[in-house]
C-alpha cells in the first residue's frame, strides 16, 4: 500500500467532538455495561414490585405483575438455568453458524480478491458507485471490508488522479454508514433478527424469526444508499478536499499491489462455480418436486416457513463451499485439515463475542423473567394510541433514536439486545410488526456509525486518511463524514416513512403490519 504521509496529527480535544472522545473513553466494555444493567435491573424489579406496578396482556388477559429479582424463585432460577440462558440466546447460535463458514472464506482469501477483483477495474467516471456497489455487498464478509476495501479504495482512486482520501470516505461510508444495506441477507440478519425473536416473544411465545424478514428492505436501502455516496463524494467532500496529484515514484500507476494473480483469478472463477451450484440447490429444496423445505401440509401463506428458517444453514454453507472451492483454486486449501484449522481459528475470534452474548443473553432474560419489558410495552402502547401518532411517524422516531444511541454505543447487537425488549412488543401492541420494527432500527444504526470516534474502525479509517494527508486529524474525518451521514439519515426515514404509508412488504413472508392472536 502506497503511503505518502508520517504519523499524522493528534487532534484536538476541543468542543463537543472532544466531549463525545472523553465520554465515550471514559465508558466500559460493552460487556461490562450489561453486567451494571444486570444490577441496576435488580433494584428496579424490588422497587417495582414493593410499589405493585403492573399491567395487563392484551392477548392472554392475565394481570402481568412486576417480580423481584431477589426473589428466592428469580435467584434459583438464574443460578439453575445460567448454561441454558446462554445456549438459549437466539444470536448466538445464528451468528456462531454463520461465522463457521465466513471464518473459511475469509482466511482462504475469498473475500479479499472478490472485493479488489470488484473495484480495481473500475472506469474513473463510474469508481464511486462501483466502490459503493462492492463496499456494501462486502458486508457479507463482516470487518474485513474495513480492513481491505477502505485503504484500497484510496490506492485505486490516487491510481485514477482522484483524490485518495475521498476514496477512503466513500468505501467507509458505504461499508459502515450502509452496513444494513445489501441485496442479501446475511450475519447482521441471522444476528439482529436473532435479538427481536425472544422480545417479541415476550408477548407471543411462540413468535420466531425469519432472517429473510428485512430482505427487500435492506435491498432497496442498497439502490439508494449508492446515488447517495456517489453525490456525497463526487459533489460535496472531492470538491472540499480539494486537487490532489500523486508524488513522483509512488508506484500507483500499475496497482501492482490491487492486482489479482493468476491463482485468485482461478480462485474466483472455482468460487463462482460453487456459487451457482448451492444455489440451485436451496432452489431445489425450496421449489423442486417434494421439496423438503416446503411445508405442503400448512396454509399456504406459511408453506416456505421452513425454507426461510434454513437460511442460516444455507449461508453457512455458501460460505463455507465457495471459500473451499476458492481456496482449492488458489492454492489456501490443500488438505481439509486446512478447512478445520479455518473454522477452529473463526471460532477463537469469536472469543469476545460469546463473553458479550453471555451477558446480553442475561439482562434479556433478567428483564423478561421481572415482567419489566412487557409493563413497559403495554404502557407505552396504551400511551401511543392515545397520542394518535401515526405508523410513519412513528418509525421515523425509532429511527432517530437508534441513529441517537448509536453515537455513543457502537455496537449493533448490544443497542438491539437493549432496545428491543421494549420496542419490539410495544410496536406490536400497535400493529407494527417485529420485522418493521427491526428494519427501522437498522436504518438509525446503520447511519450514524460514520459520524462517532467511538466506532472501533473510525481510528481505523483516520489512520488510512493520515497516510495520504499527514495532518488529517479526527475532526477532519468527522467534517468530512457527517454529509455522508445525514444524507443516509434523512433517506432512509423517508425511505422507511414511504414504505410504511404504502404498506410494502418487508421480505418473504414479512409485512409491516401485526395482529396479535386472538
Amino acid at each position: 500500500m502506497a503511503e505518502t504521509a508520517g504519523a499524522g496529527v493528534e487532534a484536538p480535544r476541543k468542543g463537543v467532538l472532544g466531549w463525545i472522545e472523553r465520554t465515550g473513553n471514559a465508558l466500559p466494555d460493552p460487556a461490562m455495561i450489561f453486567f451494571w444493567l444486570i444490577l441496576a435491573l435488580v433494584v428496579v424489579s424490588v422497587l417495582a414490585s414493593a410499589l405493585g406496578l403492573s399491567a395487563e396482556n392484551p392477548v392472554t388477559k392475565e394481570l402481568m405483575a412486576a417480580k423481584s429479582l431477589l426473589d428466592a424463585e428469580q435467584v434459583r432460577r438464574v443460578l439453575v438455568e445460567m448454561p441454558t440462558t446462554l445456549t438459549g440466546f437466539a444470536p448466538l447460535g445464528y451468528v456462531l453458524v454463520v461465522m463457521l463458514g465466513a471464518g473459511v472464506a475469509e482466511r482462504t482469501g475469498l473475500f479479499a480478491a472478490g472485493m479488489r477483483a470488484g473495484v480495481n477495474r473500475a472506469p474513473k467516471s463510474l469508481l464511486t458507485p462501483t466502490v459503493a456497489f462492492v463496499a456494501m455487498m462486502s458486508n457479507l464478509a463482516a470487518d474485513a471490508a474495513y480492513v481491505v476495501l477502505v485503504p484500497l479504495a484510496g490506492v485505486i482512486y490516487a491510481a485514477a488522479g482522484r483524490h485518495p482520501i475521498a476514496g477512503i470516505a466513500a468505501s467507509f461510508a458505504a461499508v459502515s454508514g450502509g452496513f444494513s444495506a445489501n441485496l442479501l441477507p446475511g450475519q447482521l440478519d441471522a444476528l439482529l433478527l436473532g435479538i427481536t425473536e425472544p422480545a417479541a416473544q415476550i408477548l407471543v411465545s411462540d413468535w420466531s424469526a425469519n432472517i429473510a424478514g428485512n430482505w427487500y428492505f435492506i435491498a432497496a436501502m442498497f439502490f439508494l444508499y449508492i446515488p447517495v455516496v456517489w453525490f456525497v463524494t463526487d459533489r460535496i467532500i472531492e470538491p472540499r478536499l480539494g486537487g490532489w496529484s500523486a508524488p513522483k515514484g509512488a508506484g500507483l500507476d500499475s496497482l501492482s499491489d490491487s492486482a489479482l494473480s493468476e491463482k485468485e483469478r482461478k480462485g474466483l472463477v472455482y468460487a463462482g462455480v460453487a456459487i451457482g451450484l448451492l444455489v440451485l440447490l436451496w432452489a431445489w429444496l425450496g421449489f423442486g418436486p417434494g421439496a423438503p423445505l416446503r411445508d405442503m401440509a400448512a396454509d399456504p401463506a406459511y408453506q416456505l416457513s421452513p425454507f426461510y428458517k434454513s437460511l442460516v444453514a444455507f449461508f453457512f454453507l455458501l460460505f463455507l463451499g465457495t471459500g473451499v472451492a476458492y481456496g482449492v483454486g488458489a492454492g489456501t486449501v490443500k488438505t481439509h485439515r486446512d478447512v478445520i484449522e479455518m473454522m477452529s481459528k473463526a471460532m477463537g475470534d469469536m472469543g469476545y463475542y460469546i463473553v458479550l452474548a453471555f451477558a446480553a443473553a442475561h439482562f434479556v432474560a433478567l428483564f423478561n423473567w421481572s415482567n419489566l419489558g412487557i409493563i413497559m410495552a403495554i404502557n407505552g402502547a396504551n400511551a401511543i394510541e392515545a397520542s394518535g401518532m401515526p405508523a410513519p411517524i412513528l418509525l421515523v422516531f425509532i429511527i432517530l433514536l437508534g441513529g441517537t444511541v448509536n453515537l455513543f454505543v457502537g455496537s449493533a447487537s448490544a443497542k438491539w439486545a437493549l432496545l428491543a425488549p421494549i420496542l419490539v412488543p410495544m410496536l406490536m401492541l400497535t400493529g407494527i410488526s417485529p420485522e418493521m420494527t427491526t428494519a427501522a432500527y437498522r436504518v438509525g444504526d446503520s447511519a450514524t456509525n460514520i459520524l462517532t470516534p467511538l466506532m472501533v474502525y473510525f481510528p481505523l479509517a483516520l489512520t488510512f486518511c493520515q497516510r495520504w494527508r499527514a495532518d488529517f486529524g479526527l475532526g477532519s474525518l468527522m467534517a468530512t463524514m457527517t454529509p455522508y451521514g445525514l444524507w443516509m439519515l434523512a433517506v432512509g426515514a423517508v425511505m422507511t416513512f414511504f414504505w410504511v404509508l404504502l404498506g410494502l412488504p418487508l421480505g418473504p413472508g414479512a409485512v409491516i403490519g401485526y395482529e396479535l392472536p386472538s
